[in-house]
């Protein structure tokens, strides 16, 4: 599993999340506190809004806490909407392809979790892409496929709608394959205005997910970053949290489909 923080508010410096505080994402990366690997050394990636409607995006396979660029990084990027993410693989390999987060046109993506049986269903899960989209197919993991799929399903005029249809798309896929693994889905989507938290489980171990508002904006995280964990909301399992770049944040019950008819490709 993976560990991942989203700061939306006021221009801050990334290296306030990424690297100064006691459990901060670099900390993490050694020693994660409520993930299943302590370590999560299989890349890392940054995304953050700028100047540009498209967010940036550095990427890179060596682990986060041995990567000089990284530090340097954070001490220059200061952004209002930034995403960073330390990535422990569920076996897909470790390549600059396979870190989060993951973008498209105006969007981000980033995800702690896995689709249950992957490599048995792997080319139906990817038939879900449309055939528009493939070509932003780059690497093999499950969670850059599940974002392609919910691309084509109408990210732009509904975000939450689309990711609830692509997940119940591949979860009927699951049961028709007989997959007993869980899906799990803890995973942040943002276009640069807003940001979209999920968390959810097929099972009841949906992968960790936390929100505490700062001064300086609200941030939404794997885990506290501090020790002041009195003062971080544990957002619930099969929750929706939503945030704005003006500082509401709102927390509801995630309503999830039981089933979807498969689509296939647009």
């Amino acid at each position: 599993m993976c560990r991942w923080t989203v700061h939306a508010g006021e221009p801050v410096f990334l290296e306030q999340l990424v690297l100064e505080p006691c459990h901060s994402l670099i900390a993490q990366s050694l020693h994660a506190r409520e993930a299943k690997a302590e370590t999560n050394g299989d890349g890392f990636g940054l995304g953050w809004y700028g100047e540009r409607a498209e967010p940036g995006l550095y990427r890179e396979i060596l682990p986060a806490w041995s990567d000089a660029n990284l530090r340097s990084l954070c001490r220059q990027l200061r952004a209002r909407l930034f995403f960073a993410h330390v990535r422990a693989s569920t076996g897909t390999a470790t390549a600059r392809a396979n870190c989060h987060p993951f973008a498209w046109g105006r969007w981000l993506f980033m995800h702690n979790g896995q689709i249950g049986g992957y490599e048995r269903i792997r080319r139906k899960v990817e038939a879900l892409i449309p055939d528009a989209l493939y070509p932003h197919r780059h690497g093999t993991t499950d969670s850059e496929a599940l974002f392609l799929a919910i691309a084509g399903r109408g990210l732009d005029e509904d975000p939450v709608g689309a990711v609830l249809c692509g997940l119940a798309e591949v979860e009927a896929i699951m049961a028709e394959a007989g997959v007993a693994e869980p899906m799990r889905f803890t995973a942040a989507l943002s276009d640069g205005a807003r940001v979209f938290g999920f968390r959810y489980a097929s099972d009841d171990r949906a992968p960790t997910l936390y929100v505490r508002d700062f001064p300086s904006g609200t941030v939404l995280a794997s885990e506290p970053h501090d020790i002041e964990r009195e003062r971080w909301q544990a957002v619930p399992a099969n929750a929706l949290v939503e945030l704005t770049l003006g500082g509401a944040v709102s927390v509801t019950p995630l309503p999830l489909r039981a089933s979807a008819p498969l689509s296939g490709a647009a």
